[in-house]
């Protein structure tokens, strides 16, 4: 039997506490439905709180009652152990002392329920720990009067607990976590004090786990993480290098690394995060019909005992700052973002600086002391367990791709774990997907030619004006995590037992596989909303132009490829009828309605269109694989079911590597027979399976314009590889720099859109021509000479070949001229001894 002298009050007594404590709290109860707990009916239930308030009972008693679990303040009862409650507290206080909480011994129920279970086999019970947070609900906290009794990882007292809950009483979290059999712990031979002081160490961990994941790491003071930071070895030898070096004193080499790690270093403030989060209520509230957040649970479920990197794709300056308030505002810690120096902006620096955010300058070569103390900053931050929010493209993508990443940073996380690995370390790539872009305007200029604008606080103050404009809904999506130590173990399995090398080669083999394996999983997160539908149906249509009805209808066929040819089971699509589809995207402005006696058309002017060029671009890869049969067999018309696999084989190498695609190779024949069936099903093409040959539709067919209008979505992609594959063919081997062929590929494909009515916006950007060349020369089919010159093989032309196959002929026709009129004009190269092609 449990004695509770300090609470052994009787029912009514402890109702009449519950109900006047309740005339001041709220609570925030997770997780919202019972049964997501899995409780065993046939075991008897003992709820484990973390410290001992009369508040936390009540609390727990109110709560279980309303979500109809057994209640705590009930009698435990089983067939070997009675008890007079169904909870304990594992922290144990002296009664009656107020100004501090001790821990002291175990609980004697918690000692019960051990010696029973040494004693009986068959004796069982489900422990559910219950986090009680005073306060813990962000958006409902203020003041600094708040900040000041806000939860804190130092032990208070009552009387300090009690200021909380009046303040904080109505902005409660209640978490009952999964319940713990007491078998799970115990084995055979251990004995009973053994086993109380075993489970009392799990439950500790827990309780302390969660309270990391709603209030974050246990914080030193940032002086004192400074001096820790500065004290490191590597930053130690770095000071005296940089002494050395620079001729200058070492006390003096020590104040520049003082320096650099203040410029580096956050300073967050609780207080300052939670008033930002009530701004940013109000911002997103004005600007924004809503915030879908998709599969947050992802997070919670790794959350406990586990380093976090947050990977989103980055689209908007809005990123860092929704997903920060996402986090918040779901009660775990706010991630510290990697924050280029650029936004180090007067007033607007410290506030990001106070809500995590740590400065990294753009550029670090040439300065191995800044390096240093910027590499040490981040090991100290992913040792101590904070959550780190950074995103690995570099920058934002301007033409709503997501962008090859770049190594910097995360080859630090990377090599800051294979150094110390003494916490698990998960990636979460989140997928952020706007319906209209504050920032669209400036992109659009910024692909005409126009430089793009430094980040100042007037421009700041001008971006007030946007308040006033309606900017659609916001979908985040939590993607599928990616366990670091796990994805090591596939790339070098000996990692762990061999001594950390900076630059061993496996490292960086690991680092590329680890960015583009993100990368994937970030698309693989993608949501799909009403603009991006009405993008890759409307621009596929000749003139951004088409038949109310017949655009319905094309909508519809795109809904049915996402749900029949299923890209991952992360994606989230959109099932508002095509008709709805139209009419939302028509009230975000991004399209016009024009009435005509023969049937209503809805069309996009040039403006509109390369704006939602920027929405087709962010699902195109959820289509490539459907859109590439569209365009063989639209094209070609007839061909036999191997010449197309041979064809889509021969450029998938290249759209794997520019779309992130999730398949490899020996997956593809599989991932064709299931489109193929598909397209058959909707009646887009035909085939005979006992000659094996697959057609389109008759021209006059309803379907040929719905499936020449599929394969349009990938056609722009398919013209820069062309494109770029044919100046390499025209010019020949040693015949080009990469730089002068990324600029020749950029600039003729502007003359194109220019001449031939190609999508200028489309190919306005050089990033993805330079992806383009990157990914020949990792796939090995370009490679660069001694003097610069890109050297190839007859490789180059096999590829062209079959991307020729994937284009009309005045596409092709096209390209071809203009490739051919530019080699014409340009001039001799300089002499070399390396023109050779290298073997294959």
């Amino acid at each position: 039997m449990s004695k509770l002298p300090f609470f052994d009050f009787s029912g009514w007594t402890l109702d009449v506490f519950r109900r006047v404590l309740y005339l001041g709290t709220r609570t925030q109860v997770f997780p919202e439905a019972p049964e997501m707990l899995k409780l065993r009916a046939e075991l008897p239930v003992c709820y484990v709180l973390d410290e001992r308030y009369l508040s936390n009972l009540l609390v727990l008693d109110h709560e279980c009652r309303q979500l109809g679990l057994p209640p705590a303040l009930r009698p435990l009862r089983d067939a070997a152990f009675i008890a007079r409650r169904s909870f304990f507290f594992l922290a144990r206080n002296p009664r009656g002392r107020l100004i501090q909480n001790p821990r002291s011994d175990h609980s004697a129920l918690l000692k019960a329920l051990v010696r029973t279970a040494v004693e009986n086999p068959r004796f069982d019970v489900q422990l559910v720990p219950v986090t009680i947070l005073w306060g813990r609900e962000p958006n409902k906290q203020d003041s600094i009067l708040k900040a000041l009794f806000a939860e804190t990882w130092q032990s208070v007292s009552h009387l300090r607990h009690l200021f909380a809950m009046l303040i904080h009483g109505r902005h409660t979290v209640v978490r009952f976590n999964a319940p713990i059999t007491l078998r799970e712990i115990l084995s055979d031979d251990i004995d009973e004090a053994r086993a109380v002081r075993k489970l009392g160490r799990v439950l500790r961990v827990h309780f302390r786990r969660q309270r990391e994941m709603a209030i974050g790491p246990d914080l030193s003071h940032r002086r004192t993480q400074l001096r820790s930071l500065l004290s490191m070895p590597a930053v130690r030898d770095a000071v005296a290098v940089e002494a050395e070096a620079k001729s200058i004193s070492l006390l003096a080499a020590k104040g520049k690394a003082g320096e650099y790690a203040i410029e580096i270093a956050s300073d967050y403030s609780y207080s300052v995060v939670r008033a930002f989060a009530l701004f940013l209520t109000w911002v997103f509230n004005k600007v924004y019909n809503g915030v879908e957040i998709h599969n947050f649970e992802r997070v919670t479920a790794v959350a406990p005992g586990h380093g976090i990197v947050y990977v989103p794709c980055h689209r908007s300056h809005v990123d860092y700052l929704l997903l920060s308030y996402i986090i918040f505002n779901r009660g775990l810690m706010v991630p510290h973002i990697a924050a280029g120096s650029n936004l180090n902006l007067p007033i607007v620096g410290s506030i990001l600086r106070r809500s995590g955010a740590f400065f990294l300058r753009r550029k670090i070569k040439g300065d191995p002391l800044y390096a240093t103390v910027f590499f040490e900053y981040l090991h100290l931050m992913i040792d101590r367990g904070f959550p780190i929010e950074y995103f690995i493209e570099g920058g934002r993508s301007r033409s709503g791709r997501t962008l090859t990443p770049k190594a910097g940073i995360l080859a630090m996380t990377v090599q800051s774990f294979a150094r110390s690995h003494a916490r698990p370390l998960v990636f979460i790539p989140v997928y952020i997907g706007y319906e209209k872009l504050m920032e669209g305007n400036s992109y659009l200029d910024e692909l005409h030619g126009k430089p793009k604008k430094k980040e100042s606080l007037l421009g700041l103050l001008r971006a007030v004006k946007l308040l006033q404009r309606n900017f659609g809904k916001v979908h985040v999506n939590f993607g599928e995590p990616l366990a670091l130590a796990g994805y090591l173990d596939t790339q070098h399995p000996p990692w762990r037992e061999e001594n950390f090398d900076a630059q061993a080669p496996w490292l960086r083999t690991a680092v590329d596989a680890t960015a583009a394996a993100l990368a994937r999983r970030i698309n693989a997160s993608a949501v799909v909303n009403p603009v991006n539908l009405l993008a890759v149906t409307l621009l596929s249509t000749p003139k951004h132009a088409a038949d109310l009805r017949l655009l319905q209808n094309q909508i519809e066929i795109a809904q049915y490829l996402l749900n029949e040819l299923p890209y991952a089971e992360t994606i989230v699509t959109c099932d508002l009828p095509a008709a709805e589809v139209i009419d939302y995207v028509r009230q975000l402005d991004l399209l016009e309605c024009c009435p005509h006696p023969l049937g209503d058309m809805i069309r996009a002017s040039e403006r509109q269109a390369a704006l939602l060029g920027y929405f087709r671009n962010n699902v195109l890869h959820l289509f490539a694989l459907p859109a590439l049969l569209a365009c063989l067999l639209s094209h070609n018309r007839i061909l036999t079911r191997q010449r197309a696999k041979e064809a889509i084989h021969g450029i998938y190498w290249l759209l794997r590597a520019e779309l992130f695609l999730p398949w490899e190779t020996v997956e593809l024949d599989a991932l064709i027979d299931r489109t193929e069936a598909v397209l058959c099903t909707r009646g887009l093409i035909s085939s005979d399976d006992q000659t094996s040959i697959l057609r389109a539709p008759s021209p006059n067919s309803e379907a040929s314009p719905e499936l020449r209008q599929l394969g349009e979505i990938i056609r722009p992609t398919l013209e820069r590889q062309f494109l770029t594959l044919a100046l390499l063919q025209h010019h020949g081997s040693g015949q080009l720099t990469r730089a002068a062929l990324e600029d020749s590929t950029h600039l003729l494909a502007q003359r194109l859109a220019m001449l031939y009515e190609f999508n200028l916006a489309e190919f306005s950007e050089k990033l993805p021509f330079a992806n383009v060349i990157r990914n020949l020369i990792d796939a090995g089919l370009l490679q660069i000479g001694k003097d610069g010159l890109l050297l190839f093989d007859d490789r180059i032309g096999r590829a062209a070949a079959q991307t020729e196959l994937l284009l009309a002929a005045d596409v092709r026709n096209s390209i071809q001229h203009i490739a051919r009129a530019t080699n014409s004009q340009a001039p001799e190269p300089a002499p070399h001894n390396d023109a050779s092609p290298p073997n294959p």
